[in-house]
């Protein structure tokens, strides 16, 4: 697969992390089942893998 850009990988990782902490201020105050807990933590930790894994941290030369 081909790689991203380094604005790409940032604005995955800033939504993988936001999702996660979403879903874990929704849990605190409203009751959400494992299914939608577990679906909220999946997509979060899939985007923050997705862009540590094709993400393009080269530094500048």
């Amino acid at each position: 697969m081909k790689k991203i850009t380094k604005k790409q990988t940032l604005i995955l990782l800033s939504i993988g992390m936001s999702v996660i902490a979403i879903s874990q201020i929704f849990s605190q105050f409203i009751e959400l089942s494992d299914f939608a807990k577990g679906s909220f933590m999946g997509i979060g930790l899939g985007l923050l893998l997705t862009s540590l894994i094709f993400g393009n941290f080269k530094a500048v030369q």
